[in-house]
């Protein structure tokens, strides 16, 4: 995984980044897009990073809060936001007044929303509106991996803004073959132009045998996703659907609708936080290489 102390890895996440950003680029320009983004420099320019927190977690209850070696996992999500080159804000959104008390005390500016939103993307918009200030790309960043890095973070913003017909971006790393069938490991499939597919719980492709093909780069879906901000409004009005019902994923109403999701595959060993059994997992990583 990319820390800041490891030059070599950091080195391969940015050549994955890259990559899907020349990629980007050159389908904006085969779609005609040049004129569009040659009207300004400054193109989804303003970017806000949001990390939505809920302490009522079926799985997980009051997993923001939990300690990662002496910090909240809250506290430690924000300062590896507060490192992204491409963020002019980041705040904390939630309807829970213990994390919103947390997260001033290290320094956070909290948005309180309501305990009906359903997703992390219904409470991002709800952030975003009582922020009152204009964005043009939400990132919503996951509080449950402690350890995300600043890369993937610039390098989603980045893809957004170099592919114009998509409203949505997000990031995907290789599938270890012992998560293949691990419904909290969401996996994705894209197209040859970077565009999402299909994202599940279970494992897809999924060949004849219903075995792990260990020749196949399956794709794990890390989380991190941004908006466009006009799109999110419309999001949010948008009645939910079958299959995003059926896999408990919220991506799967924007493919639904007919909307385009834009992917990079970035170079991640993850460290998500979905059950208490990971938080001694990931403080174990941390002290192999010294992180604390």
């Amino acid at each position: 995984m990319t820390i800041c102390s490891s030059s070599s890895s950091s080195n391969s996440n940015k050549a994955w980044i890259l990559h899907g950003l020349a990629v980007g680029a050159a389908l904006a320009v085969a779609i005609g897009a040049r004129a569009y983004l040659g009207r300004s420099n400054k193109f989804r320019s303003r970017v806000i990073g949001i990390i939505p927190a809920r302490y009522a977690s079926t799985r997980f209850q009051g997993k923001p809060l939990v300690q990662i070696l002496g910090k909240p996992m809250i506290q430690r999500t924000w300062e590896r936001a507060k490192l992204s080159e491409t963020l002019d804000e980041v705040v904390v959104a939630t309807d829970d007044k213990k994390i919103a008390e947390c997260c001033r005390g290290f320094g956070a500016e909290v948005i309180m929303t309501a305990e009906s939103c359903r997703n992390g993307t219904e409470r991002c918009n709800e952030a975003l509106q009582k922020l009152g200030k204009k964005y043009d790309i939400v990132v919503n960043i996951q509080g449950d991996e402690p350890l995300i890095e600043p890369e993937i973070i610039d390098g989603i913003v980045k893809a957004l803004q170099a592919a114009p017909d998509a409203v949505f971006s997000t990031a995907v790393t290789s599938l270890k073959p012992e998560d293949a069938f691990d419904p909290n490991r969401v996996k994705c499939v894209v197209d040859n132009r970077g565009y999402a597919i299909y994202f599940s719980r279970g494992l897809i492709p999924c060949n004849k045998s219903g075995k792990v093909n260990p020749q196949f780069p399956y794709l794990l879906h890390l989380g991190i996703q941004s908006y466009d901000t006009k799109f999110l409004k419309i999001y949010s009005e948008l009645t939910p659907t079958p299959l995003q019902l059926e896999e408990d994923l919220e991506q799967l109403k924007v493919l639904e609708n007919g909307y385009k999701m834009k992917v990079i595959k970035v170079d991640h060993e993850t460290h998500g936080v979905d059950t208490p059994e990971d938080v001694e997992k990931i403080e174990r990583f941390m002290r192999e290489r010294n992180l604390a």
